[in-house]
């Protein structure tokens, strides 16, 4: 509500599910959403967060699309199952968890955090109002508990330093 965000500093919305159920719990809050925003408040979004982030069935905080990474041509993965892929961030190569991510198309003024190999946007911070937005496809919040599947495994180790980079940069002014 706007009451809650009124006594808040960041809205994290978090991955997991489908983006169509999502939208539908929560576009009833686009309007409180947006004015937390607009207002000087900070958006993270991961994956499923960061579609949220966009116009098309979400909170349309964003100036550029959002796409689905794995539908783009030369992407490495071509399915919703958990995987790890190799990112570029802040042109330094690392390894995350991904499932089902998006990439974005950044908007004049806006800061790129990472790539996917294809050179697609995988995070990036952008302004709305006098607020800020920082959203990511890939997973750096992932610890131990997300690497269960046969096969997966991060080569760098659990780091989360990616994700505060992203809360960071989000927040700075």
């Amino acid at each position: 509500t706007a009451e809650s965000l009124s006594h808040a500093v960041v809205y994290a919305q978090p991955g997991g599910g489908t983006v169509g159920p999502a939208w539908r719990r929560m576009r009833a809050h686009t309007d409180d959403i947006r004015a937390f925003v607009r207002g000087g408040g900070n958006y993270l979004g991961f994956c499923l967060g960061a579609y949220l982030a966009g116009a098309d069935h979400g909170f349309g905080l964003l100036a550029g699309e959002v796409g689905r990474y794995i539908d783009t041509e030369d992407a490495e993965v071509d399915d919703t199952d958990s995987t790890v892929l190799e990112i570029d961030w802040r042109d330094e190569r690392r390894h995350m968890f991904f499932q089902d991510g998006p990439l974005f198309t950044p908007g004049s003024g806006d800061t790129v955090l990472a790539r996917y190999q294809t050179g697609a946007v995988a995070a990036m911070i952008a302004g709305y109002g006098a607020g800020r937005v920082g959203v990511v496809g890939p997973h750096p919040e992932a610890d131990s508990t997300w690497y269960t599947g046969p096969g997966l495994s991060n080569p760098d180790g659990i780091e989360f330093d990616l994700g505060h980079d992203l809360v960071a940069t989000t927040l700075q002014r």
